[in-house]
């Protein structure tokens, strides 16, 4: 599956100004996340389905690593609030 993406001009002005982002690197944050999307569109359309083996596989770890066992995922959609939140009160 190819698929082609716009490029956007300028450069993002984060919160924080010590950082630029890239075009480069906003361009593979799209790829990342609109990838991302059609996977978990393929995985919903095949769940529960007949044909369920033929869609995208979910990697599940038969036997799981004791050193992650108290790994806890970061939720970035609400670090990335709580950081716009931080740079307006200051």
């Amino acid at each position: 599956m190819v698929q082609n993406y716009k490029q956007v001009s300028g450069v993002c002005s984060p919160s924080n100004t010590d950082e630029f982002l890239t075009l480069a690197h906003e361009e593979n944050v799209r790829f990342i996340h609109y990838t991302w999307q059609c996977v978990m569109r393929e995985m919903q359309s095949f769940q529960g389905t007949e044909n369920s083996n033929k869609g995208p596989q979910k990697y599940v770890e038969r036997t799981p690593n004791p050193s992650l066992s108290s790994f806890t995922p970061v939720d970035l959609n609400s670090v990335r609030r709580r950081n716009a939140q931080d740079s307006k009160k200051s």
